[in-house]
């Protein structure tokens, strides 16, 4: 499965429209996500950088996070993973 690559990894296995300008260099907020929740709150606090970029990113929520930084982890087999309208 998909365990342990990040969101922004499975996305492009998968075909779907995530783009990571910086190829997860956390250097841009292109791979924002809104996660759920349940899912936002067990994960690990996103680094300073991280958060800067999520400063510049479009439509962010109190659980958006970086794509390339979060890793799948089984309890998130089955969610919905919000891509944000860019602009």
């Amino acid at each position: 499965g998909s365990v342990g690559s990040s969101i922004l990894e499975v996305a492009h296995d998968n075909e779907i429209e995530l783009e990571g300008a910086c190829d997860g260099e956390i250097a841009c907020s292109t791979c924002h996500v809104v996660l759920p929740k349940g899912i936002f709150d067990g994960l690990p606090e996103p680094s300073d950088e991280e958060l800067d970029m999520l400063d510049l990113a479009v439509g962010v929520t109190d659980t958006s996070r970086l794509g390339c930084q979060v890793k799948i982890t089984k309890e998130m087999e089955g969610i919905e993973v919000v891509i944000p309208e860019g602009d």
